[in-house]
């Protein structure tokens, strides 16, 4: 089993610091290479650099949270997620199909409680209740 993890190369698990201008101000984020290189995939499905995409993930997190947090972490999680979804038939292999033109709630519809914040308004956690993902114009 092990074989399957430690044959990486040691080159996608060594960090690398970027600095980042958020609305002006820069930040430096800290992620693992193959992190980098997941966001950078992510961003070019829909047509944006890296740094484009860190800006607008970062916008929709405080439109729907009010606050960032831990923001390398929910990069790494964001990524992690990606990569899941597309495991699990949720998101197409096909890096052509722009993440921006799936439907959201089909692609959340039914996760596994653990995946997400329960819905709004329904003042539970059921399993495979989401908050829906908002497309921003």
């Amino acid at each position: 089993m092990c074989e399957i993890f430690i044959s990486a190369q040691p080159d996608s698990y060594a960090s690398r610091t970027r600095s980042v201008r958020l609305h002006g101000v820069v930040t430096s984020i800290r992620l693992e290479n193959l992190y980098w290189d997941v966001l950078e995939e992510i961003g070019l499905r829909d047509g944006m650099g890296v740094v484009q995409l860190i800006e607008k993930l970062y916008d929709e997190l405080v439109e729907a949270r009010g606050e960032v947090g831990n923001f390398s972490s929910f990069l790494r999680v964001s990524a992690l997620r990606y990569m899941a979804l597309q495991a699990h038939q949720r998101i197409p292999m096909d890096n052509a199909i722009p993440i921006g033109s799936l439907d959201a709630r089909a692609v959340l519809h039914a996760l596994p409680s653990h995946w997400a914040l329960p819905a709004r308004g329904s003042g539970s956690s059921a399993p495979g209740a989401v908050v829906p993902l908002r497309r921003r114009g």
